[in-house]
């Protein structure tokens, strides 16, 4: 905690740069519900569903990836920590690896994000109107943590690969921020195996598209049941299970530099 908040003071104290970062950050996760407002300027639905009800989903995917981004979106730099052998001096601490690679670059920018992606989800439903139950509220409060939780896991595993494979950078972000972008639009405008490896077999079909469904009490062009919806909450623990023993066995794979 005292390694967090010495960053998060070291980057305020330059406040206009803190704010011009954190200004840049928003204007560019809000590019990309511009470009899903452009595509209903010309089509009255997106996959059989109206604009307010993707937006829902845009909303659950946004607030799901910021949670993960703010926490550990900035894991990606291990591969110029393994690179430099400055992953060294963070091994030689007695404190966790993966707490202090976190603490050491804190995206305070992307609380902007975040805030801006809330906003888009209370717009989205406000919009919609659903008929609120306890499971539809208690759906709207896991689904985002379940959804942070899966991303988190894709960044840390995907990262991990740096131990390996140094300049793996860009085929992490295929996986997080392409799967941000997937998990945007509705999952079954999406077809074939890029579908499948995507929507089922990484499990971001679960972190927007099925909670959106299972609130708004709609069917599912795919034809799987409105249960699906909760299929997130179960599987997140099993992904950062999966995601810590992937980073265990990348830092016990890990060897020094020598520099």
């Amino acid at each position: 905690m005292a390694l967090l908040t010495t960053h998060v003071r070291a980057r305020a104290t330059y406040r206009f740069s803190f704010w011009v970062d954190m200004v840049s950050n928003l204007a560019f996760f809000g590019a990309d519900m511009f470009a899903l407002l452009v595509m209903f300027a010309v089509a009255d639905s997106l996959g059989g569903f109206t604009r307010p009800q993707v937006l829902v989903m845009f909303g659950f995917a946004g607030v799901g990836f910021t949670l993960a981004d703010l926490a550990v979106g900035n894991i990606d730099t291990l591969r110029n920590y393994v690179r430099t052998g400055l992953l060294d001096t963070v091994l030689i601490r007695p404190l966790g690896v993966l707490g202090q690679l976190l603490c050491l670059d804190f995206g305070v920018r992307r609380l902007g994000r975040m805030a801006y992606s809330i906003g888009v989800l209370a717009v989205a439903l406000a919009l919609c109107n659903p008929q609120w139950t306890a499971a539809k509220v208690a759906m709207l409060i896991l689904a985002p943590i379940a959804g942070a939780a899966l991303f988190g896991s894709i960044f840390v595993a995907t990262s991990t690969v740096a131990f390996w494979w140094i300049e793996s950078g860009e085929v992490g972000n295929v996986v997080t921020y392409g799967g941000r972008d997937f998990t945007s639009y509705p999952t079954s405008i999406y077809t074939g195996w890029f579908r499948q490896i995507f929507g089922f077999a990484l499990g971001l079909g679960f972190v927007a598209y099925y909670p959106a469904l299972f609130v708004l009490d709609l069917p599912d062009p795919i034809g799987l049941p409105s249960a699906t919806g909760w299929v997130g909450p179960v599987i997140a623990p099993l992904a950062v299970l999966v995601a810590a023993l992937v980073w265990r066995m990348g830092v016990r794979h890990y060897r020094s530099t020598g520099s």
